[in-house]
């Protein structure tokens, strides 16, 4: 197995609760894809959306930002626009003192935010789709 999916086998298998940010409830949106699947696989997914407050989404309620957020988040998965990842990543790299990881979805890289996290000791991905990874390196979710 290459190195760089051995880093992201790790990544996945250390992980269990992942917020979601720009998680949306609309079944056509990637990251409403991207949340049932993870939940299937077994994650817990906590939905981050301001516009989504309070409504229900992968079985949790959607909070307004990461310091709404009560249980220890092991993963950051980021469903926003390139130029805006640094303002979601920053202050989740403070109301979330366990996160262990980043990962932009595809078509998503920033480099403020990579070297933010990696300042802090977590894992950063960029630029890969968490869901096709999910499936390629450890199989296809149960649901």
């Amino acid at each position: 197995m290459p190195l760089a999916d051995e880093r992201l086998t790790k990544i996945l298998l250390e992980t269990h609760t992942i917020a979601m940010i720009g998680a949306s409830i609309k079944p056509e949106r990637a990251s409403h894809m991207v949340g049932n699947y993870l939940v299937a696989a077994g994650f817990l997914v906590v939905p981050v959306n301001p516009g989504y407050a309070g409504k229900m989404l992968f079985g949790q309620r959607v909070v307004a930002s990461v310091s709404d957020i009560d249980e220890p988040v092991d993963l950051l998965n980021v469903f926003r626009r390139p130029s805006e990842v640094a303002k979601v990543v920053r202050p989740a790299l403070d109301a979330l003192p366990g996160l262990k990881s980043v990962w932009m979805q595809l078509g998503i890289e920033n480099t403020e935010a990579r070297m933010a996290a990696e300042a802090k000791g977590l894992s950063v991905v960029e630029d890969r789709c968490i869901l096709v990874e999910h499936r390629r390196l450890l199989g296809r979710a149960s649901a």
